[in-house]
């Protein structure tokens, strides 16, 4: 009869402790807005219209500011890479960007705006959009991945698909 009131207790205190961590952990959703910052390997691909294409690896950096589960800005601040005499000097954009949750930690988000590159001392500007993912990692950090139409020109486009990490603050 004490084993059996010992094993109640003991499954009850469990029980309690469980649903006490899991609210708690529940309670540690972060408050909006919420800044992040985030650092990204960026593929880029340069594309004319006549000639064959450029392409290298440079580096981005992107903050913003997340308002809601849905909606947030975001900057890119981007360099780096070189093919056959076409230098990312910089690639410098702001972008509004829309979230779709898929799951409490992984999200689906399509980013649009404006972007000035320059490649080659030839500096740019234009509409931008694209679209990509990320996964929560740790409790502050994501890994994403996403693919970008920088410049959409008459003579050229300027693609990047890049893969980095977001820290959430």
């Amino acid at each position: 009869m004490k084993m059996t009131v010992l094993s109640l207790t003991t499954a009850a205190l469990l029980v309690g402790a469980g649903s006490f961590a899991a609210s708690a952990q529940a309670q540690q959703s972060f408050q909006y807005p919420q800044g992040y910052v985030g650092g990204d390997a960026m593929f880029w691909s340069l594309n004319p219209d006549r000639g064959s294409s450029r392409d290298d690896v440079g580096l981005r950096l992107r903050g913003g500011a997340q308002f809601n589960d849905y909606f947030a800005v975001e900057g890119h601040l981007g360099t780096g890479g070189s093919d056959r005499g076409a230098d990312l000097d910089h690639l410098a954009g702001a972008y509004a960007k829309g979230i779709i949750p898929i799951a409490p930690e992984v999200r689906l988000y399509g980013l649009a705006g404006f972007t000035e590159v320059e490649i080659s001392n030839d500096r740019e500007s234009g509409f931008s959009y694209g679209a990509g993912a990320e996964v929560d990692i740790a409790p502050n950090v994501s890994v994403g991945a996403d693919y970008m139409r920088y410049l959409d020109k008459t003579a050229y486009d300027f693609d990047a698909a890049s893969i980095g990490l977001r820290y959430r603050f």
